[in-house]
């Protein structure tokens, strides 16, 4: 090979430039020393990746509070079947949220969890064999089925006098009032409840609620239901009396888009975090990431103002609400 053609080859292997991006070194925790655990979050802005990500995410829900933002909480059924429950209600309880968007899941397993605990199971299990004990298996989270045995004449109670006088209610009464009941500090609904915040649930009856309400409605022949479009009034008009809006969605699928599709009345959403699993490519709104709501209008575009946080919810979700709002070192 000729020394010209080496020249030119090793420009293409390694091409030469001045330019020096004007940007942070990318640098992680140095553990030399005492270890300080909001300096190692704090390191998580350099450290690249996802890391980055929900130090963006934590920043941005500090906004949200700095801001005096109308904050959404949005969370999917698994995120109560989890331990996340017990960080959710914490930030219900310290007053970090005004509004929850959630699926019909939550709210029975939250009323489950209040009197009977979820067990630590297995990803790799004998599924007929689970299917003989009476057990439920949530990723490896197991759910024996005399919890829902349980939950039916529960519910059917409460039926009784939730519709006593009113034979049409909406999902916002139906979870007040059954966080009323609850005597579980733990409680999600306990603490929106004692609290005051709303809790919406679009798709009440995609649940065991569907399923028993069914069977209710038939045994006693009465002409009960569910109204829906009352509570999305309610929501859009909180978002359009809003001055700052701020949405942190853990997971996705109609909570989120609840959220982010009635922030749409008042010109998008101010600050937004998502945190995900969700995969764009197959165009689902569970995978769309928060740039595709800004073409719809739904978030507010700004430089800083939305993140992704591209993981799952277990691993960061309590790192976010510890840092952003139950430890803020600023």
């Amino acid at each position: 090979m000729s020394n010209d053609t080496a020249e030119e080859t090793h420009d293409h292997v390694v091409p030469g430039s001045d330019n020096e991006p004007d940007t942070a070194d990318v640098r992680g925790y140095d553990f030399r020393g005492e270890f300080d655990f909001d300096d190692l979050l704090d390191s998580y802005a350099t450290t690249g990746f996802q890391a980055t990500h929900l130090a963006e995410g934590i920043e941005i829900s500090k906004k949200m509070q700095d801001d005096d933002a109308t904050i959404y909480l949005t969370c999917t059924s698994n995120i109560i079947s989890s331990g996340l429950r017990e960080v959710v209600a914490s930030l219900i309880r310290e007053g970090y949220v005004d509004v929850l968007i959630t699926t019909s899941g939550s709210l029975t397993e939250d009323v489950i969890k209040s009197a009977r605990p979820f067990k630590m199971g297995e990803w790799e299990a004998d599924e007929a064999e689970l299917r003989e004990q009476g057990i439920n298996r949530l990723g490896n989270l197991y759910v024996p089925s005399d919890r829902y045995v349980w939950l039916e004449q529960y519910l059917y109670d409460f039926f009784d006098d939730f519709f006593a006088d009113e034979q049409v209610r909406t999902p916002t009464e139906f979870a007040r009032e059954l966080g009323e009941r609850l005597d579980d500090e733990d409680s999600v609904l306990k603490q929106a409840a004692d609290h005051d915040v709303p809790v919406y649930c679009p798709a009440l009856t995609d649940a065991e609620v569907g399923n028993f309400l069914y069977y209710y409605k038939q045994a006693n022949d009465v002409d009960i239901g569910i109204e829906i479009l009352d509570d999305y009034d309610k929501l859009i008009e909180q978002g359009l009396l809003a001055d700052t809006t701020g949405l942190i969605a853990v997971g996705d699928g109609v909570p989120k888009h609840h959220a982010i599709m009635t922030n749409l009345f008042r010109g998008g959403a101010d600050y937004v975090v998502y945190i995900s699993t969700g995969m764009e490519g197959d165009g689902s709104l569970s995978g769309a990431p928060p740039d595709e709501a800004v073409s719809w209008g739904k978030i507010k575009e700004q430089e800083t103002n939305y993140t992704q946080i591209e993981a799952e919810a277990t691993l960061v979700f309590p790192l976010l609400a510890a840092a952003a709002f139950h430890n803020r070192d600023d």
